[in-house]
């Protein structure tokens, strides 16, 4: 049996394998860490009072944004998935915390993308085999 850090590891690695081969082509310099809360100074940037406030981030510069000057010794960009946050909003929503750890891991590839909201969620209902609802 997985302990919870190693099926919440194998969740996350399970949603980053169901991306379109379009989006995991464009890796790299990125590292993803799995962490059980944000840093307080993370919360404190960002006026979230709640450490259960923030369920994922990315930090870097999105590969629509980079320019001529991005390069080599560019440290990497980093999304981070909050295991504790999104564990509890999973079961405050009454959805399976896998669904929602695939929704945070599409969201914040989306940031690093530099994609929309729109695009991140026809991303999602392209992989949940649905169509894509879209804000005009």
């Amino acid at each position: 049996m997985k302990s919870d850090d190693e099926a919440f590891l194998a969740a996350a690695e399970a949603a980053l394998a169901a991306l379109p081969d379009w989006v995991t082509g464009t890796f790299e310099n990125i590292a993803f860490i799995v962490e059980d809360f944000p840093a307080a100074a993370t919360l404190e940037e960002m006026h979230i009072s709640s450490p259960y406030g923030l369920l994922g981030l990315y930090s870097g510069t999105p590969i629509s944004g980079r320019g001529a000057g991005y390069g080599y010794g560019n440290l990497p960009d980093v999304i981070h998935l909050y295991r504790q946050p999104i564990l509890a909003y999973a079961a405050g929503q009454k959805m399976d915390w896998r669904r929602c750890v695939q929704h945070v891991v599409v969201h914040e590839v989306g940031h690093y993308l530099g994609l929309s909201d729109a695009q991140m969620m026809a991303i999602e209902a392209d992989q949940d085999g649905r169509e894509a609802v879209t804000e005009d």
